[in-house]
């Protein structure tokens, strides 16, 4: 099936040359310590947390409208401590989701409206469902769907997960285009 175009308006989105497409009204708080792959895309209104430690985000990655992405803490009796934060390749973060997660694998599909809390990990191709809610240091393994509030196993992902996802990220990249582009030509 075939991802219809999502179009953009160009004066609000930098494109940089290894294809990473970012809008300028997202928030890249310590944009220094934020590294992307390359075909990234980071839509209006995410906020990405560099600031408060590393985030690298993998190969065509897509970050949604109201995104939140944020490195994970842990509390110490002289203070809190911040960790890195490693997002893979080929991961599909859904709208105003909450990101806390101490590692997101590749080929991961995060929906919209998702909480996912300090520490979790999500093992490569993994899901989980709009909506659902995940307890800190929650593990979520390969090939599972996790759903609710609080998140619980609720059903396995196929085989053929990795080229699902790989699909998907590049295809909605290759639909994510300028608003005048999207316009058929007229001959």
């Amino acid at each position: 099936m075939e991802l219809p175009d999502v179009t953009y308006n160009k004066p609000e989105y930098i494109e940089t040359a290894s294809g990473n497409k970012v809008c300028r009204l997202t928030a890249l708080c310590g944009s220094q310590n934020i590294v992307l792959s390359g075909k990234v895309i980071i839509q209006t209104e995410a906020v990405i947390r560099g600031d408060l430690a590393n985030v690298r985000i993998g190969r065509s990655t897509v970050i949604s409208r109201g995104a939140v992405i944020r490195p994970p803490f842990k509390k110490f009796s002289k203070g809190v401590a911040f960790f890195p934060l490693y997002i893979g390749d080929h991961v599909f973060i859904g709208e105003n989701s909450v990101i806390n997660a101490a590692q997101v694998g590749s080929y991961v599909h995060v929906g919209n409206n998702c909480v996912i809390g300090r520490r979790c990990v999500l093992k490569d191709c993994s899901a989980v469902a709009d909506g659902s809610v995940l307890p800190a240091e929650t593990v979520v393994p390969p090939f599972t769907i996790f759903s609710g509030s609080p998140g619980q196993l609720v059903g396995s992902l196929p085989d053929c997960t990795p080229e699902l996802m790989t699909h998907l990220t590049e295809s909605y990249y290759q639909h994510f285009v300028p608003a005048a582009a999207a316009a058929p030509k007229a001959n």
